[in-house]
């Protein structure tokens, strides 16, 4: 057997003779091996696998809802999602019941080692409940990403993003994706809707990305009741008369995400038939000239 074949089948433990060639090939190996253990992955590929995440953190922002932190399966993984898309959950019951329920993360979808969600419990919510109830160290399962509409840079020239409670988290993942690219050049409106002013959800970051993006986002409040807090928004429902004077008229070059619960559905677009079937418009948009050409509904 040749000198060299010797070599390629010697176990790793045996160290070679010292020699520029040994060096330069040991060189490699190991460069190779820290290219590899460096090289980002990301936790969720799309499989059907549930994947049990940490809680590492776990913080109330108003009466009923938290922002919660969990870590990814490795500190330099990326989450895998894309914008805009979601997880699936699931956690078992004592009976042996599956619950499962879709959330939409706030953390940007390259932000390594964790993943973020801003969760309202619900009072008959059994997934909401228990996510609340979770402790720091206790675990969660995780499947996906769903994709629901996949973003690309200046789809449109702009967009209306509509939503009501926790409907907000894809939208935000929308307008935070778009306001973080300075190649994106789309225009957004957000008309977000709530019962009061302690119930918007993540509004320091809406705040900050509307003060941020003065000219390219426009962000306007309503709630149901101001509980005499001074308020800077609007008291009341998204009326059609108001969708009529602020949104762009029905064009090819805009579209307007829809998000929120059903009563919203009800008065705006309408609600989907299926996961796969949104359905026709109807509501305020349908009234206003808007087709499903024009719309989407999350």
């Amino acid at each position: 057997m040749s000198t060299a074949m010797t070599r390629f089948l010697a176990p790793r433990y045996v160290v070679p003779f010292i020699g520029a060639t040994a060096s330069l090939g040991l060189a490699y190996h190991y460069s190779t091996q820290s290219f590899i253990r460096n090289e980002t992955g990301k936790t969720f590929t799309g499989g059907d696998e549930w994947i049990d995440l940490t809680l590492k953190k776990a913080e109330q922002l108003n009466h009923n809802t938290k922002h919660l932190v969990f870590d990814l399966k490795d500190k330099d993984d990326l989450s895998g999602l894309v914008v805009a898309s979601m997880l699936m959950t699931k956690f078992v019951t004592p009976k042996g019941n599956n619950v499962i329920r879709p959330y939409t993360p706030v953390s940007d979808v390259n932000q390594k080692g964790d993943i973020e969600f801003v969760i309202k419990k619900y009072d008959e919510g059994k997934m909401s409940s228990h996510i609340h109830d979770l402790k720091e160290g206790d675990t969660l399962s995780f499947k996906g990403p769903f994709v629901k509409w996949k973003w690309e840079p200046n789809q449109f020239k702009s967009i209306a993003l509509i939503g009501g409670g926790s409907g907000i988290t894809p939208l935000y993942q929308l307008l935070h994706a778009i306001t973080s690219n300075p190649e994106d050049n789309t225009k957004v409106q957000l008309f977000y809707g709530n019962l009061s002013p302690d119930d918007i959800l993540i509004k320091d970051r809406l705040d900050e990305i509307a003060k941020n993006n003065k000219d390219q986002v426009r962000v306007t409040y309503f709630v149901n009741d101001k509980k005499g807090k001074d308020f800077d928004g609007v008291e009341g429902f998204i009326t059609k008369d108001f969708l009529q004077k602020n949104l762009d008229k029905p064009s090819p070059d805009t579209k307007i995400f829809v998000c929120g619960p059903p009563g919203l559905y009800d008065a705006i677009s309408g609600n989907k038939k299926s996961p796969s079937d949104q359905g026709e418009v109807t509501g305020a948009l349908a009234d206003l000239g808007y087709t499903k050409e024009h719309v989407f509904k999350f």
